[in-house]
Formats: structure tokens, C-alpha cells, sequence
């Protein structure tokens, strides 16, 4: 029993030390909340925080700008700034006494934080903090960082060091893929000549051989609040591609569009993708069209209601958040053959859609319709007495020497289909992402054996099918090893994807991708880091036929590829 009243005792006085003492002196903290321009930002929210960020109060800046913040104890705190088109601004370490203290805050927006990526690594001593996610200038000084419950924000109010050049340059090995295998090497260059414009190049090219070579040159023009103006010109050499009696196929697109912004609630998206390719030989084919979309997106708080329509199929990679601008995967559309033409794929898709994202979790639903002319059949082709295929190219394919992969254009079809996703960060740091659709797809039936070529082509329709993904990225701890990991099905039988205009939609089956820092990986400092990509990693959704001539194909939405390599950031 008084064992009991001891503790009771201790714990009241415990309690009593951790309250704060009322006749301590209150203090105050006032300021002005200005945009990077200096103009007073009228109605932003200043909120002051505790040492762990926790909310102690908020209040709204008046007519200049001005905050003020009264009766406030004794002690450390921080300081947040909101405001609509901003980056959250953050202060730290504010000490408040028994008396006014000033913190002035400056919001940013998102372009304007980008132009203080860091040019040069952090030193090798600098100190750590134990925040999720930092980006630092090249003097060490924080600039963003990601709240662990909460939005990136700005937190420093320099300027930082503006970069007028990054430089990357990537040698890889890779086979299984149309019109690239073998070593390669891509080299890429970001220039910023000034605040609001960028220019960027692209050369990809494989060493001491005549396989393909890609390259883009790029603009981009920034207008500030009412959007961007963009422009990207891409080029494709594969010699290697060979037709009935014709042999190398070039490609070029200008890939242009504008972004509107009208006020805060509605982005318009417009452009075209104006692409023409060229078989040569002794009958020469060409191929040109000019493909148009448009988007409009409407918010309101964390939800967005938006349409769009666009006419290219989207390019399918094992991660779309790593795809790159700089890709030309991301400006050229997909050829095949249809007789003794070239076939673009492209259609007609439009989709009304709703998404609600938040800091930590995302969904997504849409309904959707399409009309797609010439999809592309691939097929891993083994030829009858000629491994090579020189002599035995039948006609209306198109036949890759170098990967040993056929393409030939499919039925043309109409689609009605549903897309519903789930994305949600969990508690260690990794992402999990799950999406369902509905739609058609192309099928190859079961044939009997021994059948000509145009009789499997032919063979070939659309049918109404589901497909389900799931996939799951994030960091190492001791390793810093990024990774991602995805799966997705649809019945073995088809060979297109569901909803082939999807902008995020996965490869098939199953996927592995891992990067792996060697020597300094930070944003925009020089660096070393090593890349792995494995796609359809089980070999799955594979269907073999015998072709009249003796020949096997292997026909498949995604065949197996490996790609792995280093790549050098200077």
C-alpha cells in the first residue's frame, strides 16, 4: 500500500513537471509571407508546429501579407506557410522568448524549387538527418523535404545554385527487344540556358556494328502560371529490320503540346505527334500520319475529374514512373506490316475518368472506348534451314536479324472497357500499387499444325477479356538498393495488352527492375549507379505454331528481355 502511494506521488509529479508553468511569460511571432517575386501573399495559412510537427495553432495572413501568432509559450518551434499554387514553406527552429519574435516566409513554386537541383555532389562529411527524404544545394543547404505524413515542402528561402548543364551517359547490354540488342550506348544532355527554358538531347547507339541508332532533341518552355510550351524531335535507324525483298526502316516524329492552366482548378493539355517511316529497298514503302490528343483535368481539393482523347498507344514498360522524356519509346509510335506496307498502330481512344490522390494513398476509376487499327503481332521466329531469316522473310512481316523478332499487323477492332487502380505507401516506405481493367484484346486460337503464315494472321480476333496488376517498389535500407517488382495477367491466349492507350500501364507478367548506387546518386550531382531490368522474368504467355514452311513462331505480348548496364551522371 505504500509502495502505491509513492508511485501515485511520483507520477503527479511528473505530470506536474512536463505541464507548462502559468507564470511563464508568453511570447508572440509575427511576419510577412511573400512569394519568391516579393509580393505579400494575401489569406496564406502560417501554422505553428511543435518540435515533432505536430499543430499548436493557425492563422491567415491580412491585406500585406502580415501573420501574427500571440500568447505563445516559451520554447522551440517551427513555422509553416500554405498557400494555393505553392510548395509548402517550412522554418525551423524558431525559439520564441517572452517577447516578438519575426520570421519572414517565402513560398515557391514547384518549377522555381527545380532550378536549385544541386550541380554538385554533397561532401563526403556533411551530416545526416533523419528525415525521409531530403534534397540539399550544392552548399549543403536543405532545400525539400518530404514530411513523413505530410507534403514536400520548401525549406529554405535561398535562391540555391541554378544548373546550366547536366550530363548522362549510360553503356547497357540488352537482348530481346525489337530493333535493339546487343551493347549500347545512350548518352543525354540537359541544358538550361535560362530560368524558364531547357534543351535536351538524346543519342542512343551501339558500338562498332550497323544495328539501330535512336536520337531526340528536345525544347522546353516554361510560362509560369499559365503552363509550359514543349517540343520534341525523335529519329530511329534499324538497319537490321528487313522486309520481303527490303531491307532497313527509319523512323522520325515531332512530338509538340502546350499546357493551359486556367486558374486553379483546370489544366488543358493539347498536341500532336506528326511521325512518318520509310522501308527501303527495291519496292519502298512509307508510312506518315499526324496524331492528335488533348486532356482536360478538372480539381477540386485532392480529387480530379478529367477527359482525355489520343490516338498513339502508349509505350508499356516494367516502371512508368522511370520512363523518360528523353526516351524515344515515349515520341515514336509502334510499325508492323500488313502485305507489302507498313502498318501504324494508332486509333481513336477517349476516357472520362476520376482520381483522388493524398500523401499517402491514391485511387483512381475510369470508363473508356477505343477503336485500334493495326496492332502489332509479335513473334519470336525460328526460320527452316536458315537461322538468319535472309531468304525466308515471307510477306507482311516485318523481321528484326539482330533480336530475331517478327511483327505483323493484326485485326483492327472497337473496345468498351473500365480501368479502376489503388495505390497506397505503407508503413516501411515501399509503394504498392494495384490496377483491374477491362476490354479487348487480340487472341491467337489454337490452329492445327503446319499452317502458312497469312492463315494464323487471319486467324487472329478480338475478344473481351480482364487483366489484373499488382506491383511493389522501394528502397533498401543498408543497401540504398531501389527495386521494383510487378506482376501482371490477362489470359494466356491473347497477345495485345487491355486498354493499349493506357499512359501507366505495366508490362506483362512478371518484372523485376533494380538500381543500385556505386558513387554519389544524389539529384543532379555527378555520379555512378548500376541498372538491372529483367521483363516477362518466367517466360510466360507463350504460344509456338508451325508455319507451312517448317518455321516456328513464338508469338507473345512481351518477350522475354534483359537489360542491364552503368550509367555515369557528370
Amino acid at each position: 500500500m505504500k509502495c502505491s502511494a509513492q508511485l501515485a506521488g511520483f507520477a503527479v509529479l511528473m505530470a506536474l513537471g512536463t505541464c507548462p508553468s502559468w507564470g511563464a511569460v508568453s511570447g508572440s511571432v509575427t511576419g510577412v509571407v511573400r512569394d519568391s517575386a516579393g509580393v505579400p501573399q494575401i489569406g496564406a495559412e502560417v501554422e505553428l508546429l511543435r518540435p515533432d510537427l505536430s499543430v499548436v495553432t493557425s492563422v491567415y495572413t491580412n491585406s500585406l501579407g502580415r501573420f501574427t501568432i500571440a500568447s505563445i509559450l516559451p520554447g522551440h518551434y517551427a513555422l509553416k506557410a500554405m498557400d494555393t499554387s505553392f510548395l509548402p514553406s517550412l522554418r525551423e527552429n524558431v525559439r520564441v522568448r517572452g517577447s516578438r519574435t519575426v520570421v519572414n516566409l517565402t513560398l515557391n513554386t514547384l518549377y522555381e524549387v527545380i532550378q536549385w537541383l544541386p550541380s554538385e555532389p554533397r561532401s563526403g562529411n556533411a551530416g545526416r538527418d533523419d528525415w525521409a527524404w531530403t534534397l540539399r544545394s550544392a552548399a549543403d543547404r536543405p532545400l525539400l523535404r518530404w514530411l513523413e505524413d505530410g507534403p514536400l515542402v520548401v525549406v529554405s528561402d535561398g535562391s540555391g545554385t541554378r544548373p546550366k548543364l547536366k550530363a548522362r551517359l549510360m553503356a547497357t547490354g540488352q537482348a530481346g527487344t525489337f530493333g535493339e540488342s546487343g551493347q549500347r550506348f545512350s548518352t543525354t544532355v540537359e541544358d538550361t540556358p535560362s530560368n524558364s527554358r531547357e534543351l535536351l538531347a538524346r543519342v542512343d547507339f551501339a558500338p562498332d556494328s550497323d544495328a539501330a541508332m535512336e536520337s531526340m532533341l528536345g525544347f522546353r518552355q516554361d510560362l509560369g502560371y499559365a503552363g509550359s510550351v514543349q517540343s520534341v524531335a525523335a529519329i530511329t535507324l534499324h538497319p537490321d529490320v528487313e522486309s520481303a525483298g527490303n531491307a532497313g526502316m527509319d523512323e522520325a516524329a515531332l512530338h509538340s503540346w502546350e499546357t493551359m492552366r486556367l486558374g486553379d482548378a483546370l489544366e488543358v493539355e493539347a498536341g500532336s505527334n506528326a511521325v512518318i517511316a520509310r522501308m527501303g529497298g527495291r519496292s519502298p514503302s512509307t508510312a506518315a500520319a499526324a496524331l492528335p490528343f488533348a486532356s482536360a483535368e478538372w480539381r477540386k481539393g485532392a480529387s480530379t475529374v478529367g477527359y482525355r482523347m489520343v490516338t498513339m498507344t502508349a509505350s508499356v514498360a516494367s516502371d512508368p514512373a522511370a520512363m523518360s522524356e528523353t526516351e524515344t519509346a515515349a515520341a515514336l509510335p509502334q510499325f508492323s506490316a500488313r502485305g507489302d506496307r507498313l502498318a501504324l498502330e494508332h486509333g481513336l481512344h477517349q476516357e472520362i475518368g476520376w482520381e483522388r490522390r493524398t500523401d499517402s494513398s491514391g485511387m483512381a476509376l475510369l470508363v473508356y472506348t477505343d477503336e485500334v487499327d493495326n496492332p502489332v503481332l509479335e513473334a519470336k521466329r525460328r526460320f527452316a534451314g536458315n537461322d538468319s531469316g535472309a531468304a525466308a522473310i515471307p510477306s507482311g512481316v516485318l523481321f528484326d536479324a539482330a533480336s530475331g523478332l517478327m511483327r505483323a499487323a493484326g485485326p483492327n477492332f472497337s473496345s468498351t472497357g473500365v480501368r479502376a487502380s489503388f495505390e497506397r505507401r505503407l508503413p516501411g516506405g515501399e509503394e504498392l500499387r494495384a490496377t483491374y481493367a477491362s476490354g479487348s484484346a487480340v487472341v491467337m486460337p489454337a490452329l492445327p499444325p503446319a499452317k502458312p503464315l497469312s492463315q494464323l494472321l487471319t486467324g487472329a480476333y478480338a475478344r473481351h477479356v480482364q487483366s489484373y496488376a499488382i506491383s511493389l517498389s522501394g528502397t533498401l535500407e543498408g543497401t540504398k538498393t531501389h527495386w521494383r517488382a510487378s506482376y501482371r495477367w490477362q489470359p494466356e491466349d491473347t497477345v495485345t495488352p487491355v486498354d493499349p492507350f493506357a499512359l501507366d500501364a505495366l508490362a506483362p507478367y512478371l518484372n523485376l527492375r533494380l538500381r543500385q548506387c556505386i558513387h554519389h546518386c544524389g539529384e543532379g550531382s555527378t555520379g555512378v549507379e548500376a541498372l538491372i531490368e529483367v521483363r516477362n522474368l518466367l517466360a510466360e504467355g507463350y504460344h509456338p505454331y508451325l508455319a507451312g514452311d517448317g518455321s516456328v513462331l513464338i508469338f507473345a505480348q512481351d518477350q522475354r528481355s534483359l537489360r542491364g548496364g552503368l550509367a555515369f551522371t557528370f
